[in-house]
């Protein structure tokens, strides 16, 4: 047995912090409640029962303590949110069609703004 290997096993027993499983006579590992899958892990005795087979990947062995460090999360991929239909990418065809309000006003918009920053500038020259 090497890192990365990818063993089945059975469930010998589970407890708050994680499953422990085992290959044969004498090898067991733990699979850490973080490493069972992506996400929250609400309650291990409701999915996971003493018998059952699963596939795990070896994450780490330690020799000097004979503990094997196990994974069933790094056999599934992560999904990341919902699927993304289409991408949008910016253009300006939007200039034309949804945004003319924005469009028509921005030069009233952007003048009254420097008005506004111009007679400020003055007001406070004056208190100088």
């Amino acid at each position: 047995m090497r890192i990365g290997d990818k063993i089945t096993g059975v469930i010998s027993g589970v407890q708050s912090y994680g499953v422990f499983v085992k290959f044969d006579g004498e090898h067991q590992g733990l699979i850490h409640i973080s490493e069972l899958k992506h996400g929250f892990v609400a309650d291990l005795n409701d999915k996971y029962k003493v018998g059952d087979k699963v596939d795990v990947i070896v994450m780490g062995i330690d020799e000097y303590n004979q503990k094997i460090s196990l994974s069933m999360r790094a056999l599934k991929p992560e999904k990341l949110g919902r699927p993304i239909l289409h991408k949008h990418f910016w253009t300006d065809y939007r200039d034309k069609i949804g945004y003319k309000t924005i469009a028509q006003h921005k030069n009233e918009w952007v003048n009254a703004a420097l008005k506004r920053i111009s007679e400020k500038k003055q007001n406070n020259s004056t208190f100088l």
